[in-house]
């Protein structure tokens, strides 16, 4: 960030106060100070102190500090301020309220991050897309991929840093934190649209916030992004793939919107139309009639492709025990398995079951 921003914060401060006031980085150094000759010089008492999230303002031997917000677990700039009575702590504090603002504002305006994040959440209309484009020398058609990391059963503030250390290429490559639990990833993809390659990639983001903090993960990808502009649709796609993945492919951890099937289209209709289909389907006796070995040998039979032979391999059953076993289902549902157009219909029937059952127990 620019240390003229944070000067001309400082040159209107000093018309209100006369004690000495300006800005460190992380090593302690001063970047800008109302006292010029003091900016390159090294604040030896705040390296030398570990700086304490929890207190509003920490107070050396000559000086009292505060931290400028930040995302991270740790801090990039500090504000300081001559003195340690109550008048250096209250100028302190009102001082880094200035400075974060200015901060904010720079970042809005310059940083691209900031940028790429307003438009995913659909914060910026899209023909001030084309100008912020230009004005950040983004090369806004370059094929990128979205992928939305998940964090489950717990998070870590440090998965944005962790993830940063990953895509080191902060021009091309963008990790976002989006809330607490969800961090985005924008990649540039250089050979084009390459699912294999996106995979890859997913895999490694899983791997590494796995190994380093113990997080577990799911991520979901979205389509490949074409233009800038196309970002917020790739964004809402991975969440869609998430959502849609958690009731159809729960042991899956990445989940590809292009790979979602049928159960997407199932994912998007009305429940009311979910039920009237369940009702059509099994007019004889409901889905629920039938017991857990039953729906194991339905799933085994869909799993071999409808192969009676194949099928009744895995389950370590005699041909002729599986072919009257789906004689028993053709008599309780009234559908044939071994028939094609049966199959599809049951097939379906049981995700629209698996779908309304994980709308009753999660809501949507």
């Amino acid at each position: 960030m620019s240390s003229r921003i944070f000067q001309s914060v400082i040159i209107q401060i000093k018309e209100a106060t006369d004690r000495c006031i300006g800005i460190i980085d992380d090593q302690g150094f001063v970047i800008t100070c109302s006292e010029l000759p003091m900016i390159g010089s090294r604040l030896d008492d705040f390296s030398s102190m570990s700086y304490d999230f929890s207190e509003p303002v920490l107070v050396s031997g000559v000086r009292t500090y505060k931290v400028l917000s930040n995302n991270s677990s740790k801090f990039d700039y500090a504000v300081f301020v001559e003195g340690c009575d109550d008048m250096a702590r209250m100028t302190c504090m009102m001082a880094a309220v200035a400075f974060n603002e200015a901060k904010m504002n720079y970042e809005e305006k310059y940083n691209k991050a900031a940028f790429l994040k307003n438009i995913i959440s659909d914060n910026i209309l899209p023909g001030d897309v084309y100008v912020r484009t230009k004005e950040l020398h983004f090369a806004p058609d370059v094929p990128r991929a979205l992928l939305l990391v998940r964090q489950v059963e717990r998070s870590d503030v440090a998965s944005v840093e962790v993830l940063q250390t990953l895509f080191p290429d902060k021009q091309h490559d963008f990790v976002i934190s989006i809330n607490e639990t969800d961090i985005v990833v924008i990649k540039e993809l250089p050979g084009g649209d390459n699912s294999a390659e996106v995979k890859a990639i997913a895999e490694s983001v899983e791997t590494v916030l796995r190994n380093e903090l113990q997080i577990k993960c799911i991520i979901g990808i979205g389509t490949t992004a074409r233009h800038l502009r196309e970002l917020a649709d790739r964004y809402k796609k991975a969440q869609i793939a998430i959502d849609v993945g958690r009731v159809f492919d729960s042991e899956k951890t990445i989940i590809s919107y292009e790979n979602l099937g049928i159960g997407r289209i199932i994912y998007q209709l009305p429940t009311t139309l979910c039920e009237m289909f369940l009702n059509e389907v099994f007019k004889k006796n409901p889905l629920e009639t039938l017991d857990e070995d039953t729906l194991e040998t339905i799933n085994k039979f869909f799993e071999n492709n409808l192969n009676v032979s194949e099928t009744s391999r895995k389950l370590y059953v005699h041909r002729n025990t599986l072919v009257y076993r789906l004689e028993k289902i053709k008599k309780i549902t009234g559908l044939d398995l071994r028939e094609f157009d049966h199959a599809i219909v049951f097939k379906v029937a049981m995700m629209v079951k698996q779908y309304l059952d994980s709308v009753n127990s999660n809501g949507r």
